[in-house]
């Protein structure tokens, strides 16, 4: 279990670093990140390397014991390149330059940056590949999080080169944008720009194929990078840092190239039910890459200092959430940074080593959590714990917030929603692309999956021919990979298995609109699960066939109607038999206690059992292996019923008494 922090000597005199050695081992530190931000000490002018400090501080931790996970630093290009090589820098859709003097100043496409930070690259991975402390390499730094798109000559280039390969010819290019709408058809691959300002909506394939772009032209930036590494010699993992769901970057691509996930994660502390929202972003790093372990890269100690309040993280609260990361599959728990900055913009945000000293709640909490670490058992390897599978899928999500839609769709509020229900309710939950569910499965639930491709969709119908069960929101399988209507309509994917008919989205106000904003704003319902409400969306939906001959397919039934506003009476959640399974449609957004209750009615038709039974909702179980971990969310004690044998205590019980962020380690009886 590694322990550590992203560590910055470069900021601080060399005779501080005996010091923070000697502090590290106090702590437990067991790995540091090292070198993310040092380009320009490594650097200082181009040819120019200078190494020896970075020896000395290598060979230092390496006589304390910590190991290295040593960056690539390619993440904030010096001044002198920037300087040397304005056309380097990234633009915005406006096309106003990104100026130097902050970080991540470059265009990901720019064959200046690309060739700098090789020769980078290779210097460092030449002189430091077979150091016996290095035992991970961390290429870049949260790739995408401050310029996740650049409209630059760059990338109109780069997107050209990037088209021809999708599409070989420019026909085929303008009928898979519709380029006949609006005059927009091109004779030649050099007509086409980046999606940049324009006078009114974009095309919407164009846009889709924008975001595709992007989120490639950085994962070159990381896969050049890494083959660098590998031609030098280097054998360790090679990471990079990602950021939960973030949209720009589509990390279900990206994961097969990265050896060991790795993730930042900030939960907010002003918010009640963010314990929640971290759970599906350790879960969703666990999917990524399932049957292995992964690290929690970044997180704070307490305090931030980048949101428009910075609340501190209450007493137990950093290591409840640091044990929620190990319970959901992680081998490493990490944090920014080591010692907290004097200067510069981040000199607010906390560390391992605040600006106090050790005299301090934030130093007694980091060295009480290392020592727990320290003692922990081998932990089972993460596994296929999860009968639960939440559809996530980035390039649908780039295609559902396109602009010029019923109504806009905030994507991952959407999901968000759905998994804090399921967390509820104390169900393992993987977060998948569709083109993963698979018979390990009993339940899926895919909320809006608007972008459906043929071979996605047909995967979904194996899934239900093969026992599983389906719950898909609305908005779902209306368009294709290339965001275009399918000859017959909506549904045309998933409609016979579904057996509904979609005629029309019926768009709703958004509740969060001003209270003078006209129009519906619910759509409340009626089911098993009793009165719930809709909202965004309620669609109008056509039962398809009729029960009649003995082989014909049975039809769909219908569980819920809407029971007010213009689709009164008509269903809004229906079920079908299809093969083993059942494939279920909701014709609605359901609100935050809707869910709740649907998920319940959906859990008990499939069979999921949770976690662990019987507990409150601020109590959190997940299961690694043969493991529960039981933590207390809440600002008050509790005792949770569940006998089995403590892990760290080796002792049997029969029930956790948890302190307020309590956590306790379980392997139930069978």
């Amino acid at each position: 279990m590694h322990y550590g922090a992203d560590y910055n000597p470069e900021q601080w005199p060399e005779d501080i670093w005996p010091d923070d050695v000697a502090r590290m081992r106090e702590a437990g530190v067991t790995m540091v990140s090292l070198g993310i931000f040092a380009w320009s000490r490594i650097q200082p002018a181009e040819g120019e390397f200078d190494f020896a400090w970075l020896d000395r501080v290598i060979d230092l931790l390496h006589a304390g014991g910590i190991a290295v996970d040593l960056a690539t630093a390619t993440a904030s290009p010096p001044p002198w390149a920037t300087t040397r090589y304005p056309e380097m820098l990234p633009q915005d859709a406006d096309g106003v330059t990104y100026g130097p003097g902050s970080r991540q100043q470059y265009a990901p496409s720019s064959p200046v940056y690309r060739r700098l930070a090789g020769e980078l690259v290779r210097a460092i991975g030449r002189r430091y590949a077979q150091h016996p402390a290095v035992v991970l390499w961390h290429v870049n730094n949260e790739y995408g999080c401050h310029v996740n798109a650049d409209y630059s000559d760059n990338a109109r280039d780069a997107f050209r080169g990037w088209l021809r390969a999708r599409y070989g010819t420019i026909d085929a290019l303008n009928a898979a944008w519709g380029t006949m709408f609006w005059s927009q058809r091109y004779g030649s691959f050099d007509e086409v720009l980046p999606p940049r300002k324009a006078p009114y909506s974009h095309n919407p394939g164009q846009a889709l194929d924008f975001r595709r772009f992007t989120s490639d032209a950085m994962l070159e930036c990381y896969l050049m990078e890494k083959a660098i590494l590998r031609e030098v010699g280097a054998t360790q993992p090679i990471t990079t840092n990602f950021m939960g769901p973030f949209k720009p970057a589509d990390y279900a691509q990206w994961a097969p190239h990265v050896d060991v996930i790795s993730d930042d994660a900030y939960p907010d502390p002003n918010e009640p039910e963010s314990f929640r929202d971290a759970a599906m972003q350790r879960d969703l790093m666990r999917s990524l890459k399932p049957g292995t372990g992964w690290l929690l890269m970044e997180q704070a100690t307490n305090a931030l200092n980048w949101r428009p309040t910075n609340a501190p993280k209450a007493p137990g609260q950093m290591a409840a959430l640091s044990m929620q990361s190990v319970a959901r599959g992680a081998d490493g728990i990490l944090f920014f940074q080591w010692r907290q900055s004097r200067a510069g913009a981040e000199k607010f945000h906390s560390a391992m080593l605040p600006h106090a000293g050790t005299d301090t709640r934030t130093w007694r909490e980091v060295t009480g959590l290392g020592e727990r670490l320290a003692a922990l058992p081998e932990l089972p390897v993460p596994g296929r714990e999860a009968r639960v599978a939440l559809v996530i899928d980035w390039q649908n999500w780039w295609a559902v917030e396109a602009s010029d839609h019923p109504v806009v769709l905030d994507y991952l509020r959407v999901v968000q929603r759905w998994y804090r229900a399921l967390h509820r309710r104390h169900v393992m939950v993987d977060l998948v692309p569709a083109s993963r569910l698979d018979d390990g499965y009993d339940l899926a639930i895919a909320p809006a999956l608007y972008l459906l491709t043929d071979s996605d969709a047909a995967i979904v119908r194996t899934f239900v021919e093969g026992g599983g069960h389906l719950l898909a929101g609305p908005f779902t399988d209306v368009v294709d990979e290339s965001d275009r209507f399918r000859e017959g309509g909506f549904l045309t994917q998933l409609g016979g298995m579904l057996g509904v008919r979609l005629e029309d989205f019926g768009a709703l106000v958004d509740p969060a609109s001003p209270a003078e904003v006209p129009g519906e704003r619910f759509a409340p319902l009626h089911g098993p699960f009793g009165t719930v409400t809709g909202t965004l969306l309620a669609e109008e939906l056509h039962l398809l066939g009729v029960a009649g001959a003995d082989d014909a397919p049975a039809p769909a039934e219908v569980e819920a109607r809407f029971t007010a506003g213009r689709r009164a009476g008509d269903p809004a959640l229906t079920v079908r038999r299809h093969g083993r399974g059942s494939a279920r449609y909701l014709a609605t957004v359901p609100d935050e206690q809707g869910a709740d209750a649907i998920v319940g009615h959906v859990l008990a038709a499939a069979g999921v059992a949770p976690v662990l039974p019987g507990l409150p909702a601020h109590v959190e179980a997940a299961r690694r292996g043969d493991v529960v971990t039981v933590i207390n969310h809440a600002a008050h004690p509790v005792t949770v019923e569940a006998a089995g044998v403590d892990v760290e205590s080796g002792e049997r019980v029969s029930s956790l008494e948890l302190e307020p962020f309590g956590v306790r380690l379980l392997r139930p009886e069978a």
